[in-house]
C-alpha cells in the first residue's frame, strides 16, 4: 500500500482492496524529492506531513503489532520499484491522484512495476465523483457549477457515500522486515526545518482531523452566515486534511448530506462547498490544459503589465504593502500562518489582478507555495474564476471593491487590527481606508503614511476603468 494524499487508516479504498484481497499487506511512504526538492525549506505541508505520518505508524502498530510504516526519502520512480523488489511483492495499491504531475509519475511508476510483473491497482478516494463520472445528457463534462451541482446531488446516493472497512482486514497487515522498524525521519533528515505549525496549534493527522470536524458539527449550521467574516470562526478548517487525505471525504460528505435533509441552510451551504471541490477536480481531470492557460483560450491574449512595475507591484502584493488594509491583512494571515479565510482569497485575487492587472498566474504560483491546503485543481479553479478566465467565472467586470469588501465582512476591524498592529489603534472609520483618514487621526495612532504603512499603490477607481478596458479589447478580438 502506498500512501500518498491519503493519510489515514480509516475508510481508506485503496488500502481495503489491498487488505481485503492480498494475504499481506506492507504499508509505505516516500518523501518524494522530485516534489520536495522544488519547496522552501521551512515548509509547514513537510512539517504536517510528517507529524500525520508519525499519527499514521501509531495507529498502524496499534491496529496489528508489529506492523507499520515502510519510510523511503528519494524519487517514487526509484523507491517504489526497489521496495517491491526488496519485498517480493506482486502488486502495489494506491489512491487517484489526478494533478497532471502525479498521473505521468503513476505512468511511468506502473511501467515499471510492470516490467519487474509487479501489478499496480489504484483507485477513487480523494472525491465523491471524480473524472467522467457526473457527465451531461450529451455525455460531456460539465463546465457550469449549477447543473453539475443538480446532477451530483441526483447522483449521489448510499453507494458512493459508504466507508471502506479496513480494521476488519488488518490482520493482513504485514509486519516490517526487522531492520526497517525505524521511526518516522526528523525534519532534519529531510533536509527540512521546522516551522511555526506547532506554535499555530494545527491539529495534524486522522486525529487531529476528527477533532476539528467534530467541533465544526456544532457549527455547521450556522455556516451560511457565518463563513463570509474572516474575524469569525465560520469555516471549518478542514482544508489542509482534505488535502492530505486526513479524513475521509465520504464521512463528511454523508454527515452534511443528512443535515441538509433535515433543512440545515448551513449544511446545504457547506456541501455545496465540498461539491465545489468535485466540480474543480473533474475540470482539471478533463480539461488539463487549464493547469497552465486558461480554460477560455481566448483570455489568454489578455495584455497583464510587465516588466519593472509589475515586478515591484506584485511584490508589495505578496508582502502586504498594498495599502488597501484588508488585502494586506490577508496576505499576512497567508504569510505568518499558511491559512487564508476563504472570502479574502477571492479580494485579493481579485486585487492583483483587477486592480494591478497582473496575470493571474503569478498569484496562483504564490498561493501553490504558501498555502497549507494547495490543491491544484481548487487553486486553478479559483484563481481562474477571481479572474474570470475559467469555467463558470464571474463577469469580467465583477471587480471586488477593496474597501468595500472590508466595511462588509469586517466591519469592526478585528481581523485588521490583529494581522495590521501598526493601524490598530485608528478609529474604525479610518481603518478601511487610512490614506482618508484626518492627518490629526493618523498622528494619533502613529500611522505614517508612506513610512509604517504603505500608501495605495493603485487607486482603485482608476484600476478599474483600466482592467474593463483591457478584458473589453479581448472580448471585442
Amino acid at each position: 500500500m502506498w500512501f500518498r494524499r491519503d493519510l489515514r487508516l480509516q475508510d481508506n479504498a485503496a488500502l481495503h482492496h489491498a487488505l481485503k484481497s492480498c494475504e499481506q499487506v506492507f504499508c509505505a511512504f516516500v518523501f518524494d524529492r522530485a516534489i520536495l526538492d522544488s519547496l522552501p525549506k521551512a515548509d509547514r505541508r513537510v512539517e504536517f506531513i510528517r507529524e500525520s505520518l508519525v499519527d499514521l505508524n501509531r495507529q498502524l502498530a496499534k491496529l496489528a503489532l508489529p506492523a507499520g510504516l515502510l519510510i523511503r526519502h528519494g524519487t517514487a520512480l526509484d523507491a517504489l520499484p526497489a521496495l517491491a523488489s526488496r519485498l517480493s511483492v506482486d502488486a502495489v495499491f494506491a489512491n487517484h491522484d489526478d494533478e497532471p504531475c502525479s498521473l505521468a509519475r503513476d505512468a511511468e511508476v506502473q511501467g515499471l512495476l510492470e516490467c519487474a510483473g509487479v501489478a499496480f491497482h489504484t483507485f477513487k478516494d480523494h472525491v465523491i465523483f471524480e473524472r467522467q463520472e457526473v457527465l451531461t445528457l450529451a455525455g460531456q463534462p460539465y463546465t457550469v457549477f449549477t447543473p453539475y451541482k443538480k446532477a451530483w446531488l441526483k447522483k449521489v446516493d448510499a453507494f458512493y457515500l459508504q466507508p471502506y472497512p479496513v480494521e476488519k482486514y488488518a490482520s493482513a497487515l504485514a509486519a516490517r522486515p526487522a531492520d526497517e522498524r525505524q521511526d518516522v525521519p526528523a525534519l532534519a533528515e529531510l533536509g527540512f526545518e521546522k516551522t511555526n505549525l506547532s506554535a499555530l496549534r494545527l491539529p495534524t493527522g486522522s486525529q487531529g482531523a476528527e477533532a476539528l470536524f467534530d467541533d465544526f458539527l456544532d457549527r455547521m449550521p450556522h455556516y451560511a452566515d457565518t463563513r463570509d467574516f474572516p474575524a469569525v470562526k465560520g469555516p471549518s478548517y478542514l482544508g489542509v486534511h482534505l488535502r492530505f487525505g486526513t479524513i475521509s471525504i465520504r464521512k463528511i460528505t454523508l454527515n452534511a448530506l443528512a443535515q441538509q435533509q433535515t433543512g440545515s441552510e448551513g449544511a446545504a451551504t457547506w456541501l455545496s462547498e465540498l461539491i465545489w471541490r468535485d466540480f474543480y477536480a473533474q475540470i482539471l481531470a478533463n480539461f488539463p490544459h487549464a493547469a497552465s492557460s486558461a480554460f477560455k483560450p481566448g483570455y489568454d491574449a489578455i495584455a497583464w503589465e510587465q516588466g519593472e512595475k509589475a515586478e515591484l507591484l506584485f511584490q508589495a502584493w505578496c508582502e502586504g504593502r498594498t495599502g488597501y488594509p484588508l488585502v494586506d491583512a490577508a496576505m499576512a494571515q497567508l504569510n505568518q500562518t499558511g491559512y487564508m479565510h476563504n472570502r479574502l482569497r477571492m479580494v485579493t485575487a481579485s486585487f492583483l489582478v483587477k486592480d494591478l492587472g497582473i496575470d493571474w498566474r503569478w498569484g496562483e504560483r504564490y498561493f501553490a507555495e504558501k498555502l497549507n491546503d494547495f490543491d491544484l485543481a481548487s487553486n486553478n479553479g479559483g484563481w481562474q474564476w477571481a479572474a474570470s478566465t475559467g469555467c463558470d467565472a464571474q463577469p469580467y467586470f465583477r471587480i471586488f471593491n477593496p474597501v468595500s469588501q472590508s466595511e462588509k465582512f469586517d466591519a469592526d476591524g478585528k481581523f485588521i487590527r490583529k494581522y495590521l498592529p501598526v493601524l490598530a489603534k485608528l478609529p474604525k472609520a479610518a481603518l478601511h481606508s487610512p490614506w482618508l483618514a484626518s492627518p490629526m487621526e493618523r498622528a494619533a495612532a502613529s500611522v505614517a503614511l508612506g513610512s509604517n504603512y504603505a500608501r495605495p499603490v493603485v487607486a482603485h477607481a482608476e484600476a478599474r476603468a483600466l482592467t474593463l478596458q483591457r478584458y473589453a479589447l479581448v472580448k471585442k478580438s
